[in-house]
């Protein structure tokens, strides 16, 4: 089996250089791509596990070059770019990247992101793993075994975690893999308020604590997908502490501990306005 493939799609020919080497060190094999059509063209000969992707490009920008390999391909992507507005980090997550790092970049902290992604299973089956020893020295997933297949949430909502699957009301519900992952986690925290912090903690790594609005922007996302197949509404914002999922129907009004946490409802458009829970 060959090692996994990385392809970094950067125009600055210094920043590309530091990407490879990162990504090198890590075990990947990599290439690379200077402008957007080379990327998708790339992408498309030599399928890669892993893109790197600038939002900034010639001929085609990141987030169409985005969009474009999400259609044919379920690798991992992360954006590395200098934007840092909350809607280049919302659009980028809704066409499908699983991650958002600002330049300029650590190599230690990209590393970390990209472990923590594939610390997550690809596919229902999870990673395959390696035989030459020269794969990314990242961990495996782990595999619960004392933890039930199926979570039914109420109003039509049922997550399969064997089959990494959600369905409203029998209608499968597209996800990406880690809208999947948060849903999964709050899911198995029914009635529990569960931090930002604790999520990030969970879902990616113990590195990127800093960075809490990749959950708000995920939870969005997600939300807005579930909306598409039902007015129930099972994530409820705690204010300035994180999100509570209760299974929709029961009347129990739940707090967390007792205490009196307010709960906010919030949509992708409200991230896009720049509002801060």
């Amino acid at each position: 089996m060959q090692e996994l493939h990385a392809l970094v799609v950067e125009d600055d020919p210094d920043i590309s250089s530091a990407l490879v080497e990162t990504l090198e060190g890590a075990g990947f094999r990599v290439t690379s791509a200077l402008d957007g059509r080379q990327a998708v063209s790339a992408a498309a000969a030599d399928p890669p596990d892993l893109v790197t992707l600038d939002l900034t490009l010639p001929h085609m920008d990141g987030i169409e070059v985005c969009r474009r390999i999400r259609e044919t391909s379920d690798c991992y992507i992360v954006i590395v770019s200098a934007r840092s507005d909350e809607v280049d980090k919302l659009i980028g997550l809704e066409v499908g990247a699983d991650d958002f790092v600002l330049k300029p970049f650590s190599p230690r902290e990209l590393r970390a992101r990209v472990a923590a992604l594939f610390r997550r299973p690809r596919t229902a089956t999870g990673v395959e793993e390696p035989v030459n020893g020269r794969s990314p020295q990242v961990p495996s997933p782990a595999q619960p075994v004392d933890e039930p297949t199926t979570i039914s949430a109420g109003a039509g909502l049922v997550i399969n975690s064997a089959r990494r699957e959600v369905q409203v009301n029998g209608t499968i519900v597209d996800l990406t893999r880690i809208e999947y992952d948060v849903l999964e986690y709050l899911a198995t925290h029914l009635s529990r308020v569960c931090t930002r912090e604790e999520m990030v903690l969970a879902i990616w790594s113990s590195a990127l604590t800093h960075d809490h609005h990749l959950v708000d922007v995920h939870v969005a996302n997600l939300r807005g997908k579930l909306r598409r197949h039902s007015d129930a509404t099972w994530i409820h914002t705690i204010r300035g502490i994180g999100y509570r999922m209760d299974r929709e129907g029961d009347e129990q009004d739940r707090r967390a501990g007792g205490g009196p946490y307010l709960v906010a409802r919030i949509d992708s458009e409200d991230w896009a306005r720049g509002l801060d829970f």
